[in-house]
C-alpha cells in the first residue's frame, strides 16, 4: 500500500492542503493579534458579551493552557480559551473567543448538525482508532481479507462522516460570531471583515481534514 502511487498522491495532496491551511491560520492569527479592537475588549469579555446577549449567563468561560487550544465543552457548558485568546485584546483573540461562543449558541438552540456530530463521536472515535489496523490486516490477508477490509472501510466511513459533518458546524459558529460581534458592538463593521479573515483561515483547516478523509475513504473503496 505504501508504495501505491495513488495512495502517495492522496497523502501528498492532503498533507499539502493541511500544511497550507495550518500556515495560513497561524500567520493570520499572528498578524491580527497585533491589531486591537476599538472596543478594547479582551477575548473573554467579548465572548461573555455575546453569550449574555443571548441569555446564556450560565455558560462559563475558563482559561486553559496551550496555543489555539480553544474549544467549547457541551457537557460542562464551558468555553475554554487559551491565554492569548482569553486575555488578548486583539481582533484575533476576539474572533476566536466569539467563534467558540458561537458553538455555545448552537448547543443552546439545538443546532441539528452539532447534535448529529455529538451523536457520531463514539462511532468516529472507534473508527479512527480501529480502521487502520483492520484495513492493514485485511490487506495482508489478500483475497481472503476482502470481508475484513470491508469492515475496516465501514469503520473508516464513520470517522469520515464525522469530519464532513464538522464543516457546517464550524462554518455556522463563525457566521454567528461575525454577526453578533457587530450587533453587540464588540467590533466595528470594518474590523469584522478582518476578523473574518482569521476565522476563514481556521475553517480551511477543517476543510483540508475533510478532503483528506474523503480521498482516503475513496482509495480504500477502490481497493
Amino acid at each position: 500500500m505504501f508504495l501505491d502511487p495513488l495512495y502517495m498522491l492522496i497523502l501528498l495532496v492532503g498533507g499539502g492542503i493541511s500544511a497550507w491551511a495550518a500556515y495560513l491560520t497561524r500567520s493570520r492569527f499572528k498578524h491580527y493579534s497585533k491589531i486591537g479592537a476599538s472596543s478594547g475588549m479582551t477575548g473573554e469579555q467579548a465572548a461573555r458579551a455575546m453569550l449574555n446577549r443571548e441569555g446564556l449567563h450560565s455558560v462559563g468561560i475558563e482559561r486553559v493552557g496551550g496555543f489555539l487550544s480553544d474549544h467549547y465543552d457541551p457537557r460542562s457548558r464551558v468555553l475554554r480559551l487559551s491565554p492569548d485568546v482569553y486575555d488578548g485584546r486583539s481582533l484575533s483573540s476576539i474572533g476566536v473567543a466569539c467563534h467558540e461562543a458561537g458553538h455555545a449558541l448552537q448547543h443552546a438552540q439545538k443546532y441539528a448538525p452539532l447534535q448529529l456530530r455529538s451523536t457520531l463521536v463514539p462511532a468516529a472515535s472507534i473508527g479512527s482508532n480501529l480502521s487502520p489496523i483492520i484495513l492493514m490486516i485485511g490487506l495482508v490477508m489478500g483475497t481472503a481479507g476482502q470481508t475484513v477490509m470491508m469492515v475496516g472501510v465501514l469503520l473508516l466511513a464513520a470517522s469520515v462522516i464525522f469530519t464532513v459533518v464538522t464543516l457546517p458546524v464550524e462554518y455556522d459558529a463563525s457566521a454567528r460570531a461575525r454577526s453578533h460581534m457587530v450587533m453587540a458592538g464588540i467590533v466595528t463593521p470594518s474590523e469584522e471583515a478582518d476578523v473574518g479573515k482569521v476565522l476563514n483561515a481556521a475553517f480551511l483547516t477543517y476543510l483540508a481534514a475533510a478532503i483528506t478523509a474523503v480521498l482516503t475513504l475513496v482509495y480504500w473503496l477502490m481497493r
